[in-house]
């Protein structure tokens, strides 16, 4: 209620401060040189301010982003039209003494899963966080076919045994878990087994909500060269956006054979032509950002 009247009371003010302005406006001009010395300086004050708000509204029309309106979903914009691939992304947070534990169990289960040839699902990559969120592992599946394939599996996992003992004795070494189902951007490249030894990247940004258009066009008009300019050793590996769970969440996932080909790949961008326009352009649609270096255990088809 109070606010309310608050909300009306301020409107009424700058109501009233707008009428005394137009007002002055009229009196300056009728007057002209005429208006008495000691009430110019009141009169122009009341027009200066006026003019003032209209300066600032118009310098800020300049800065504040507008997005522009959309008649299609940003998911059938940005996503590969070729596949109806979805991804869904695993993060457990595990026990620190039962990390070890935790792996062995995975690496017994989730190579069945991903054998199985009744299950249209593929295990992308695992791995274990090693610098960012410590015990963590990292889980990334594709499911061909899209939500209707993953409903199937779904469905098939409840009813097998082995999986529902495993997910009961997981949950026994779990301190939280979330996922998110991905989809795959358009420019990038599918995500596809590789040899190793590597260390993964898993860059995750939180966009400003409405943002994903713009940021998916940025990507793909300098998609020629923005992946060109990380890929002397073939290091980005996929890149996705979210649709459920955490919303207008970006990942990329890039590889390398230590830290230290990171640091020269990423120093190596900044002096390739594009890539500072490609940042310029990408930080003010972030609210937050998060890296995580990650090594795959034996049975990741990311090596």
């Amino acid at each position: 209620m109070g606010e309310g009247a608050a909300g009306r009371g301020g409107g009424g003010k700058g109501a009233e401060r707008r009428r005394q302005s137009k007002m002055a406006a009229r009196v300056l001009r009728s007057l002209g040189a005429a208006a008495p010395p000691r009430l110019r300086p009141a009169l122009r004050g009341l027009t200066t301010s006026t003019n003032r708000s209209r300066e600032d509204s118009w310098l800020k029309s300049l800065f504040v982003r507008k997005v522009d309106p959309r008649k299609d979903a940003h998911s059938n914009l940005l996503a590969k039209k070729e596949t109806s691939s979805l991804y869904k992304i695993q993060f457990h947070n595990v026990k620190p003494e039962c990390l070890e534990a935790y792996n062995q169990i995975c690496q017994e289960v989730l190579p069945k899963i991903h054998a199985e040839k009744h299950y249209p699902c593929t295990l992308v990559g695992t791995w274990n966080t090693w610098y960012g969120e410590q015990d963590q592992a990292v889980h990334l599946w594709r499911y061909e076919g899209g939500y209707p394939a993953l409903n199937e599996v779904m469905s098939k996992l409840r009813e097998n045994k082995e999986f529902v003992a495993f997910r009961k004795e997981r949950g026994n070494m779990l301190l939280s878990r979330k996922n998110q189902l991905l989809l795959e951007f358009s420019f990038w490249n599918e995500p596809v087994p590789r040899p190793g030894p590597n260390i993964y990247e898993l860059r995750s940004y939180q966009l400003r909500p409405g943002t994903m258009i713009e940021w998916g066009n940025y990507w793909l008009s300098q998609v020629a060269r923005a992946i060109r300019f990380r890929q002397d050793n073939e290091e980005a590996v996929g890149g996705f956006f979210s649709q459920i769970g955490q919303l207008y969440m970006v990942h990329h996932l890039w590889a390398y054979k230590d830290l230290q080909s990171r640091e020269d790949t990423r120093n190596a961008a900044w002096h390739k032509h594009g890539w500072e326009e490609l940042v310029y352009y990408t930080v003010p649609l972030i609210q937050e950002m998060e890296s995580r270096i990650m090594i795959p255990l034996k049975i990741s088809p990311l090596k």
